[in-house]
Order: structure tokens, then sequence, then C-alpha cells
């Protein structure tokens, strides 16, 4: 007789024992209930095994659909105070607008007296959270301490909740589309979406893939978007000042206007998303930043989203250099095409470098995408699976010219070796 125990193991169980158990006949398994709080009965079978796979599956769809329901937890702060909950929520509530945007839930409050709303695990988390942060603005001298952007990111990391799925932790109530001013961009591609939804629920996000597949205008509409919403306080624009084959000498201007041509295509993104006037204010204020490479050495960059356009012509030094920039509540979105490298030659791309070495990293996620992705002219995409297809049979090519190369020298240094070896023979008595 084949026994087959399964059980859901669930936060929320009040026990875990047996119920509607069948009598095991032969062939047939035995099934193990659990009862969760919610009285809500999963069963588990195999699916080869059990002849009722097709309630069992019902069941478990109710589970799920019970653990990821959305709840509303009820908090009050005590002792009231005005000055304390002024330092816990920050100006303009960014410390609240931090905590939703990182744990994926909506907080909402008046006075003392705050609700959140979110699946329940980050729910709960989000109430630990707030508790702890209020305790830490307590009077020192009969001072409130100033709450920063650095203590919010800190207790959020010690509260364990981010090391979670990406499915998880998808903010409520948060959609695939991203509403400008202009209108709303919305993805045309599965890999544009999942590129979107990464870059939500991503401190650093690598979009890498052939031209006109949307990486650099997905990551500028994203960056708008943040700022509206008042999540970030600044853009920053950088870009590896290397040329496309031919050398343009110096260029005339300060450092922005030498900037600018490596930039342009960001720019378009921005003035067709916000209006060249408001873009231009917008730079004057620093609120958009251009920002050479070369030049972030150095520099720490808090609540900004970071834009690292082109990054396959950087080298592996300056790729390291430009992620440990980034500080707290910041987002850096990398995009490239390791396909058109301009480095010299014998010089590692730093992309390349990067998925490799960074690919076990949770926080950091890595969207690749195709020609079927290219949503630019039809013809592109036929230009782009042209090109892949010639470097496919290229490389089979040089891979074949390679090994013929090394049996030749193998088969040359047999030869000398065998000659040298008779003479010596020839000379024994």
């Amino acid at each position: 007789m084949i026994l087959v125990w399964a059980c859901i193991l669930l936060n929320n169980t009040e026990a875990t024992r047996p119920f509607d158990t069948p009598l095991s006949r032969r062939g047939e398994s035995l099934v193990l209930g659990v009862r969760v709080r919610r009285h809500i009965s999963v069963k588990l079978a195999a699916r080869s095994f059990h002849p009722y796979a097709a309630s069992i599956d019902s069941d478990i769809k109710l589970a799920r659909t019970a653990l990821n329901k959305v709840i509303t937890l009820e908090l009050l702060l005590e002792p009231e105070d005005n000055s304390r909950l002024a330092s816990l929520c920050g100006p303009f509530d960014d410390n609240i607008k931090q905590l939703e945007r990182r744990l994926g839930v909506e907080i909402n409050h008046r006075s003392h007296q705050f609700s959140v709303v979110g699946k329940e695990h980050t729910a709960t988390a989000a109430i630990d959270i707030l508790k702890t942060l209020y305790v830490e603005t307590a009077p020192v001298k009969n001072q409130t301490p100033d709450l920063e952007p650095e203590q919010v990111h800190l207790a959020i990391k010690e509260s364990g909740v981010l090391e979670q799925t990406v499915e998880s932790s998808i903010p409520y109530g948060k959609e695939i589309n991203i509403k400008t001013k202009k209108g709303v961009i919305k993805p045309r591609t599965p890999n544009q979406a999942q590129y979107i939804a990464n870059m939500v629920t991503h401190d650093i996000t690598f979009g890498v893939g052939p031209a006109g597949t949307g990486k650099t205008y997905l990551a500028v509409a994203a960056a708008v978007d943040a700022l509206e919403r008042q999540e970030i306080r600044r853009i920053l624009l950088t870009r590896p000042a290397v040329e496309a084959g031919e050398k343009l000498g110096f260029l005339p201007g300060d450092l922005s206007q030498k900037v600018d041509p490596y930039l342009r295509p960001l720019y378009d993104a921005l003035f067709e998303m916000l209006g060249f006037e408001r873009v231009e204010k917008l730079i004057e204020r620093n609120i958009i930043e251009v920002a050479p490479l070369a030049y972030m050495r150095g520099r720490t960059l808090n609540d900004a989203f970071i834009i690292l356009d082109e990054s396959q012509n950087t080298t592996v030094e300056q790729m390291k250099m430009f992620l440990t920039r980034i500080g707290f509540n910041s987002r850096a979105v990398i995009t490239g095409d390791v396909t058109q490298i301009d480095l010299p030659r014998n010089t590692r791309s730093g992309l390349r470098h990067a998925i490799e070495v960074l690919a076990d990293v949770n926080e950091i996620s890595f969207n690749f995408f195709q020609a079927d992705d290219v949503v630019r002219h039809p013809v592109v995409a036929r230009i782009v699976l042209a090109y892949e297809a010639w470097e496919a049979e290229d490389a089979k090519a040089r891979k074949y010219a390679e090994e013929r190369r090394r049996l030749e020298r193998e088969a040359a240094l047999n030869a000398v070796s065998h000659s040298e070896e008779k003479p010596s023979e020839e000379k024994q008595p």
C-alpha cells in the first residue's frame, strides 16, 4: 500500500490535525487535511495517485486566495504627541511613502490613529515598523529627534519582510501601467510588463536587449512616475562618454553641454512625457541632473532615481563604482545592449561582468529582451534577427577555425617530438 503524506505549511494555522480522512484502499493515497484560521479545508495529495484531484485543486486555490487576501490593520500610537508624529511621518509624509513603496501597502493616518491596508505579512510588518520608529522619536533633552530616511530603511531591513518573492512584494494597488501628464504608458510585450514590475519592486534593475525594445524609454517613464508620486526627489541621468566608432574630438560648452549629445535619447523621452519647458525648469533646479559617469566617484545618491544608459560601454571598474553610489530610498536602472560594445579591444564590458557576478543577488533583477520585444518599425526586428543569425554562424566558424588551429599545432608538436626521438634511438649501440 502506498501512503502519501502531504501538508501545507501556513503561517496562520490554528491546528494541524487530520479531518475527513477517507479509508485507505488498495492503490489510493491517505489524505491529510490542515485547518486554517479562516476555516478553509485544504486537502493535498499527489495528482497521479488520488482520484479526487479536481476537488483538491479547487481547495488549494481557495487556500491561496485566502493567504493573498488584502486585510486592514489598525494601530493607535501612545502617548499622543504631535511633534513625535510629525517626526515619524517626515516632511510631506516622506517616511510613510517610503514604507508604502518598499512594503507594498497603503497607510492612512489621522493624528495618532493609523490604518494599514495590504497583504497580511506585509501589513503586519508595517505595523511593527511603525511602532519601532515611534519609539525612536522619543524626546531627548526635551527635543524630538528628526527621523531620517536612513532609519526607516534600516528598520525595514531589520524586519526581514523584504526576504520574500517578487510576486508577494508587488505593491498593493500598483498597476503595471505608468501614468504621466502626457498619457498612460502601457507595456506592449510580456517582457516589458515584467521590466516595469521589476523597476517597482527592486532597488536595482538591469534591462539588457537589442535596440528598439523600450529599455530606456520605460526607465525614463518609471523615473517620471516616481517623481510625480513624490517617491523620490530627483532624477539622475548618466552615460559613459564613448563614441560609436568615430571620434568627435573635444566638444564645446560647459560640462552639461559636453554630455548632452550622449544623453539625447533620455532627453527626448523626458520632453515627450513632461514637456520641454518643465524639463528645463527641473534641470535648472537640479531635480533632473546630468552627471558624467566619470565624475560620480565619491558620491552617495539618496532619494534618487538613477538611470545608466548604454552600460555595455562601461568598464568593470566603472560599473562597480556606479552600483556602489546608490543610497537610501534610491532606485537604479541600468540599460544596455551587449551586442553593441564600443570599448577598445581587449577591454571587458562592465555590463557583461555584472550579469555574471550579480546574478544571485536578490535585490537586483535582470530583464533580457529579444527581437520579439522590438516596438519600432517591423523591419528593426528583422534586422535584429538577421544580425543574431549572422553572429551565431560567425561564432560557429570562429570556434571551428580555432579548433582546427589547435589540432594543427598539436600535430606539428607531435611530429617534432617524433623526429627528435628517432636520431637518439639510432645512436644507441
